[in-house]
């Protein structure tokens, strides 16, 4: 039997098949903190709870195509720094069906996610607290900020706050050796605002010195010629990322 005679006999319907679905970390920094940004669900399962922006993968879409989709569809982003983070397939984890999602990573500047909140008003912000030092891992918190009282413990849906964990876990984890700091940031920034978003996502405070030497001598750093604007002091000099040749 040829491989065409094969196919045209074969039966798709032969073995059951999971929903494949694509959940987005909308990932910022937000008072110093990491912060994401969730939707209120209004619909069972889990009603009232707070999720991460999802939706199903068409059956003629990639899947980075349907993270782009659910990032224009449900955070009116045009463009963010996507990428995957790992696959959520615990048998039970939504109770409707078996449905596998595969969570990505988006990383918005302060800019972006401003104008996601001001985009869609039924976003919301989360401060995401975390417990654990280092990259030791574990379970970490969801907080109310902005538009509701702040500091709230939010209830989380399905099994988004273990995704919301692995996320800050990546995070800390490519920090030092990856250009992901950089895409939380502007285009051009100080020396000041990198080192905010580092401290953000490890949850600790760094040596200035040290910090900026490290930044600096690995040639990751462009001098802009610009200073920032708005301040009444001396202003900080501008950097742009310059990517590795």
């Amino acid at each position: 039997m040829s491989e065409a005679e094969f196919l045209s006999t074969y039966d798709p319907a032969a073995y059951e098949r999971p929903a494949l679905a694509v959940d987005l970390v909308l990932m910022g920094v937000r008072d110093g903190r990491p912060g994401a940004l969730l939707l209120k669900r209004t619909e069972h399962p889990h009603a009232g709870r707070w999720a991460l922006p999802g939706g199903f993968v068409g059956l003629d879409e990639t899947l980075d195509a349907a993270a782009e989709r659910i990032l224009r569809d449900k955070a009116g982003i045009a463009r963010a720094h996507l990428e995957q983070l790992y696959t959520f397939g615990a048998v039970e984890r939504d109770p409707r069906m078996r449905i596998v999602s595969v969570a990505y990573l988006a990383l918005l500047p302060e800019r972006a996610f401003s104008e996601a909140l001001d985009g869609m008003p039924e976003l919301s912000p989360a401060v995401i607290a975390v417990s654990w030092a280092g990259e030791a891992g574990g379970p970490v918190a969801a907080l109310s900020t902005g538009r509701r009282a702040g500091g709230e413990p939010l209830g989380l849906a399905f099994d988004h706050a273990d995704i919301l964990a692995l996320a800050i876990l990546r995070l800390r984890g490519k920090l030092d050796y990856s250009d992901v700091g950089f895409a939380l940031l502007p285009e051009q920034f100080t020396l000041r605002q990198l080192q905010d978003v580092h401290e953000a996502i490890l949850g600790k405070a760094l040596n200035k010195p040290a910090f900026r030497r490290r930044m600096l001598d690995r040639g990751w750093l462009e001098p802009t010629g610009s200073r920032e604007g708005g301040t009444s002091f001396r202003p900080a000099e501008l950097y742009r990322f310059r990517r590795p040749r």
